[in-house]
């Protein structure tokens, strides 16, 4: 068994992509079972079960943060949990916050495709090929961001396009931004 204290991130590759509803929802995988990455760690499927009871129990919840900077968080995750494929994630952009309003244009603009996982490696071993097999993880946060770790670790928009109400936030943050930049 192998026991890390310090906190670990790790670029996700998010499957079918994150869709973006209604202007702030957004929703997909951060994490998927079995799936290797750059840097020779495969999640196992279960690997969350203990750290999300233990949110659950404690009541606090997976941080969503900008970047894996604690400094940042840009919205809330209204619901994270494992399925058959990984560790899927529902959550909202609070457009009270100047970075999730930048996150959202961001996300409209095609810049920022990435998702990550922040968490503390509780179990660990290593398998046949090499790879660090992580059958149990503390997880602190899943973040939006640049550079994925997996070239496929990427957000999509919902049905290829830009929802109106996105459209729109980023639209007031620009005029905004230009008024600002005015005065």
């Amino acid at each position: 068994m192998q026991q890390e204290t310090e906190l670990e991130t790790k670029f996700a590759q998010v499957g079918h992509g994150l869709t973006v509803e209604d202007g702030n929802v957004i929703a997909g995988y951060a994490s998927l079972f079995g799936a290797p990455d750059q840097g020779g760690d495969v999640v196992q499927r279960g690997a969350y079960a203990k750290s999300l009871k233990a949110l659950l129990d404690s009541g606090r919840q997976v941080k969503m943060l900008w970047q894996h900077d604690p400094r940042m968080p840009i919205g809330i995750w209204d619901e994270v949990r494992e399925d058959s494929k990984g560790l899927w994630v529902k959550g909202r952009l609070l457009e009270s916050v100047a970075k999730g309003r930048e996150a959202a244009a961001l996300i409209a603009a095609g810049a920022i495709d990435g998702l990550s996982i922040g968490y503390r490696t509780q179990k660990a071993t290593t398998g046949s090929k090499g790879h660090r097999l992580l059958q149990e993880l503390e997880l602190w946060e899943v973040s939006l961001v640049t550079f994925p770790m997996l070239p496929s670790a990427r957000l999509t928009a919902k049905d290829g396009g830009t929802p109106c109400a996105l459209r729109a936030m980023v639209a007031a943050f620009e005029e905004a931004s230009r008024v600002i930049a005015a005065r």
